[in-house]
């Protein structure tokens, strides 16, 4: 069957500024009551460490915009259908629509133009915007919060795996100007037993050549039951492991534009990292929770274009209901994912297949 483009019609064009008014109404003024109670309960931190009025206003409040929009823009989508259609439906205009022979999958046509406007927003967020919003956010939190202060950047012990079969342990590793570290191990194993370990106090790190040194180091090699021991001068190696992959990677990889992740994945694949299913939940993450905009305005269609009694009200509450449901159970299987139970596409795109399945039955039953 040929698809022949519907057009934009003056009923398609009336619902789309429904639709994306009541949206982007519910955002700002959600967005304006947030900022002033944070705001007011962080306001003794600005003024204690002396936070410029410029710093707040652009460096924390407008990065803080664009993560706190994609977060709850699902529920900001679901609440902007059930409010404005369960309208139309008390007041008959749903079923003056249909009995003047538009069907109702015609009447969905708008909304899914303008989910596909959310939609597109929302991947421009996530891929590219937050990611840099959010080191912005995390520099001024750090300097200007005493909850940022309180947060260490790095752990104060580090174990990585820089190859397979390789490690690298660093204690006590300070970033910054310093980038340095109190001690440095390498341990090789074989088959599971450890074969050979470097080991050095007070090491550096320079991030230009990308090459730790220090004063002095040694080796022990061990070769059965025997361990050989060597003392040497002067360590000054490069090794595959950079200061950036030292820091808390769950907030490394949030300031990462999906290009820097998608590479940071294939290098951590290379080093044998155990993390991968973390690394890729986030990556899915970006991905799955803006094409869910489709399958919660299906949901809040369907579920608001029948007259009931209740009104609006009932709506409301049982599409937000629904809505903190999907938000429950996409927490649920985002740590199944972390926790190696569930493969990590599957388990992030869990919650959007469940609620299709709802979707499409709530579609059926809707007024025709």
């Amino acid at each position: 069957m040929k698809f022949k483009f519907p057009g934009i019609k003056i009923l398609d064009r009336y619902i789309m500024g429904k639709f994306l008014g009541t949206y982007v109404f519910a955002i700002v003024l959600i967005i304006i009551i947030v900022v002033i109670f944070d705001a007011v309960e962080k306001i003794d931190d600005f003024i204690e460490l002396k936070a410029p009025l410029k710093a707040i206003a652009f460096d924390y409040y407008l990065n803080f915009i664009p993560y706190f929009i994609n977060q709850f823009s699902g529920l900001f989508t679901f609440i902007a259908v059930i409010f404005f259609t369960s309208k139309l439906a008390y007041q008959t205009e749903i079923i003056a629509i249909l009995s003047s022979g538009v069907s109702f999958k015609r009447l969905m046509w708008p909304y899914f133009l303008s989910a596909t406007a959310i939609t597109l927003l929302a991947l421009a967020l996530n891929m590219f915007v937050i990611p840099k919003a959010n080191e912005r956010r995390i520099d001024f939190e750090s300097e200007y919060l005493k909850k940022g202060r309180r947060t260490q950047r790095y752990d104060p012990h580090i174990y990585r795996q820089i190859y397979p079969g390789t490690f690298a342990y660093i204690r006590n590793f300070r970033g910054g100007d310093a980038n340095s570290a109190s001690y440095l191990a390498i341990e090789q194993y074989n088959d599971n037993r450890i074969v050979a370990i470097l080991e050095a106090a007070n090491v550096e790190f320079d991030p230009e050549s990308k090459r730790w040194s220090a004063p002095r180091y040694i080796t022990r090699t061990f070769d059965g039951e025997e361990e050989f021991f060597e003392t040497h001068e002067r360590l000054d190696t490069l090794i595959n492991l950079d200061a950036t992959e030292l820091g808390r990677v769950q907030d490394l990889i949030k300031t990462m534009n999906s290009f820097e992740l998608n590479e940071f994945i294939k290098q951590q694949k290379e080093k044998g990292s155990d993390m991968i299913a973390y690394f890729q939940v986030e990556r899915t993450q970006r991905f799955s929770y803006p094409i869910s905009t489709f399958i919660l305005t299906l949901i809040g269609v369907s579920l608001s274009s029948r007259k009931v009694r209740g009104g609006t009200g009932l709506h409301i509450g049982i599409g937000i209901t629904l809505c903190f449901s999907y938000i429950l159970i996409a927490k649920f299987a985002e740590e199944f994912a972390k926790g190696g139970l569930l493969p990590p596409a599957l388990s992030v795109w869990l919650p959007n297949i469940f609620f299709a399945i709802i979707a499409v039955y709530l579609y059926k039953k809707a007024p025709k």
